[in-house]
């Protein structure tokens, strides 16, 4: 790329495909070629940038300017201010929530500033589709290394002294998951990675196969060499078509490359990897039920041990790790363990990455030091809350996971702090809510998602994640009674000892959370009868507070159901018998003059009436 005075690297990971991003590529080529610039400039397809909630993204190098939300439209002015008369565009550059002032470049954005790029660090860089590109950035380089220059016992110290432990949730030590599987003598063993990410509001993997799928490669062929593996499986799931593609883009270009079959590099290891599609079952992202899938049976778990570094796939010992942990491989053998450990806590070491979405101003993929606090993420990074509300709680973990609150924001993002929240790192889903969210109905959301991803093979989960959710239907319904608190709590305490895996042992996490630090809310819904937050629609009641009514009509005009009534510049009624508890009129007004009241707050008043 040196012949080119420019360089346009334009995100094409999911989230801005869904924007726009190959019509713009499509108008950038039309401009450059029209204007001759086709060979000063060239446009690459890159991988997702991370910044997925102002896509799609540009960025220009060598100046690293950034742009966003481009349009198709945008181009042709784009194309004459910036590359013909040198004059960047702000408009088009982001520009901080609170401030609106333009900041041109992206390393002066927060949301990038904080973050430290290892498993990440060719997002935005390079063409994931050309294994150029990945080589030009010392891609297998490690791989090289580890199969010339390093005993399979090398590879496995190197990777323990790191200190490097599971991404996919877990968290166990990945150097001490090899050493195992490596002790064990077998004439077949297998190394998978899971990439099959099932969390509500997760896309880690999912980036990391868009945007640099030879990383994934390069880690597998490094672990497979420290255990003795010559065949390997990527369990994807089918829901992620462009990963799919690009991962097998990745296998058919190493392969080509030497990189990938028998005798690779002339070392005398061999091994061959393909793409194993999965339907989207939650429950295959744990170890037993994947291989399992693999092997063409239904995704169920299955008791351990044995575990599957003696035992795994076809009953041959195997080792599964996931998109994450084998990204941060090549870079710990290249650099070694003491450069990984220079980052993160003594336990918690290196970076790790997260999805952070919700009620933040700056949604999308970040990689951030372990130990960073979460205040930091998401005030810094994130931006804070949006539209100026006030922060309530960050679900981290996934539905797995827990609720932490506004008092805990400055606890270390570490596997040993988050623990003691209640919360769990997981894989790195970090949804972020304000205080329009009601913490019981929350709870509900992810006990009905691992309810219905329940596989059903242990009463425990089955029968007991089912009496949970209709427990938590029954308060957020109005239904609650004396003592639903205390018999959740110890339901849950049961499902987490008698599971048989992952699934059943973590779910109760969001309920005993939101009742550890938000007991409050489950009483108002069971005495009060009143969903403070407006959110459960049994339990809450529209009205307008005449004192703060400015009778701007904008409730009036948005409301569905036409329920509220009045003149303009005088404060304006709802009428009970006609709302239906949309919300609208209370998320539109902005000064503050829409109220949430108890369900039967006006019940007295009917009577009279009638």
């Amino acid at each position: 790329m040196d012949r080119y005075r420019v360089n346009l690297m334009l995100c094409g990971g999911t989230g801005c495909i869904a924007s726009g991003s190959l019509k713009v590529r499509d108008a950038l080529l039309d401009e450059l070629k029209k204007r001759g610039l086709q060979d000063e400039i060239t446009v690459t397809l890159t991988g997702c940038n991370g910044f997925c909630a102002e896509g799609p993204i540009m960025i220009v190098h060598p100046d690293e300017i950034f742009y966003e939300k481009l349009k198709p439209d945008d181009i042709p002015y784009l194309v004459e201010e910036h590359f013909i008369k040198g004059r960047p565009v702000q408009k088009f550059m982001y520009k901080e929530p609170e401030k609106k002032i333009a900041v041109p470049t992206m390393n002066e954005i927060p949301f990038f500033k904080y973050q430290v790029l290892r498993a990440l660090r060719n997002k935005g860089l390079i063409d994931p589709e050309s294994i150029e590109d990945y080589i030009a950035r010392d891609g297998y380089m490690a791989a090289a290394k580890a199969l010339l220059e390093m005993t399979p016992e090398q590879i496995i110290k190197e990777v323990k002294d790191s200190g490097l432990r599971g991404r996919g949730g877990a968290g166990f030590p990945t150097g001490l998951k090899w050493e195992l599987c490596a002790r064990v003598q077998a004439d077949q063993k297998y190394i998978l990675c899971n990439g099959d990410e099932g969390d509500p509001g997760a896309f880690m993997d999912r980036s990391i196969m868009e945007a640099d799928p030879h990383v994934v490669l390069e880690g597998m062929i490094i672990g497979a060499k420290a255990i003795g593996a010559n065949k390997g499986y990527i369990y994807v799931r089918a829901e992620y078509p462009l990963a799919v593609r690009r991962l097998q883009i990745a296998i058919d270009q190493a392969k080509e490359y030497g990189l990938l079959g028998e005798n690779i590099l002339n070392s005398g290891f061999s091994l061959d990897i393909e793409i194993y599609q999965g339907a989207g079952a939650f429950v295959c992202g744990e170890e037993t039920a994947l291989m399992r899938s693999i092997e063409g049976k239904r995704g169920m778990p299955i008791p351990r041990p044995p575990f599957p570094v003696v035992k795994g796939l076809w009953g041959k010992p195997t080792v599964l790790n996931n998109v994450e942990t084998y990204a941060n491989i090549p870079q710990i053998i290249l650099n070694g363990a003491d450069w990984f450990r220079s980052l993160g806590t003594e336990k918690s070491t290196g970076t790790k990455v997260f999805a952070l979405t919700g009620a933040v101003n700056n949604v999308g993929l970040i990689e951030v030091p372990m130990g960073i606090p979460l205040r930091t993420i998401i005030y810094e990074i994130g931006g804070g809350i949006k539209k100026g509300r006030k922060f309530k709680a960050v679900q981290l973990g996934g539905p797995s996971g827990g609720c932490i609150p506004e008092h805990l924001l400055d606890t270390p993002v570490t596997y040993e702090d988050i623990v003691k929240t209640g919360a769990i790192v997981g894989s790195g889903g970090m949804v972020v809510m304000d205080d329009s969210n009601c913490m019981v109905n929350v709870a509900r959301f992810f006990l009905e998602f691992t309810t219905d991803e329940s596989c059903g093979k242990c009463p425990p989960c089955r029968i007991g994640t089912k009496v949970m959710l209709d427990k938590l239907i029954d308060i957020t319904e109005g239904r609650g009674r004396d003592g639903d608190i205390e018999l959740l709590e110890d339901l849950a305490k049961d499902i987490i000892k008698t599971s048989l895996c992952g699934l059943g042992q973590t779910a109760p996490n969001p309920v005993l959370t939101t009742i550890r630090y938000f007991r409050d809310e489950y009483e108002s819904h069971i005495y009060e009868r009143w969903c403070k937050a407006g959110v459960c629609r049994a339990l809450c009641t529209f009205y307008i507070d005449e004192d703060a009514c400015t009778g701007c009509t904008v409730c009036a005009r948005n409301c569905p159901v036409k329920a509220i009534t009045g003149e303009k510049k005088k404060p304006h009624r709802i009428d009970q018998t006609v709302c239906i508890k949309c919300r609208t009129c209370y998320e539109k007004c902005k000064f503050g003059a829409v109220k949430v009241g108890p369900a039967d707050m006006f019940k007295e008043e009917e009577t009279v009436e009638v």
